[in-house]
């Protein structure tokens, strides 16, 4: 079950005034943070945190661990934007994830992903790029999302972009994973309305 709009949710709406203190220092966080003036809304209009940043309410000193360490992966990587995007929307298309896809295609766009690009890496064909990191990165995160890298695509791969970005890919990965399994067990995996 993925993106299903008529799937019973199993988190709570939690709006701002239900918010306990530890809740509310993290929703505060999140929402004044380096996210806030991105290409998709964080909160509907009765300010419920949208997408994953919901569910880290339920255990904020996860939460914030976990906000933190999406923070780290999106803005202190060396992973250049267009790299970053690629990389999450592969996650996304891995785990038919619907938020991912409809939050990161938005962030996609504003860093220079094409259509022709975002639809190739939504349906799991090969992305057209001329950019040998860039397409090092569709492959090596495509086989981190397979289980593992092996000695052909290590041996590939590794010498265009280097350990630490694939170390780095490796984090993206479970991070982007962890999220979408939320989305799916809390079943709030859905596009906003």
């Amino acid at each position: 079950m993925t993106g299903d709009p008529t799937a019973r949710q199993r988190q709570p709406r939690l709006r701002p005034e239900d918010l306990d203190p530890a809740q509310l220092t993290l929703y505060r966080s999140i929402t004044t943070g380096s996210r806030r003036d991105g290409p998709f809304p964080l909160t509907d209009a009765d300010g419920v945190l949208q997408g994953p940043f919901g569910g880290f309410l339920l255990a904020p000193a996860v939460g914030d661990a976990l906000q933190q360490l999406g923070a780290a992966i999106r803005y202190r990587t060396s992973l250049t934007p267009r790299m970053r995007e690629l990389a999450i929307l592969a996650v996304a298309a891995h785990h038919h994830s619907a938020f991912e896809r409809y939050a990161h295609e938005a962030v996609g766009r504003t860093v220079g992903l094409t259509e022709e690009e975002l639809e190739a890496i939504r349906d799991g064909r090969p992305v057209p790029l001329d950019d040998e990191p860039e397409a090092a990165v569709v492959a090596l995160t495509r086989s981190l999302l397979a289980g593992d890298v092996d000695e052909a695509q290590w041996e590939r791969w590794q010498p265009v972009v280097g350990v630490s970005v694939v170390f780095e890919l490796v984090a993206l990965v479970g991070y982007y994973s962890t999220l979408a399994l939320q989305l799916r067990v809390l079943r709030t995996d859905r596009t906003p309305r």
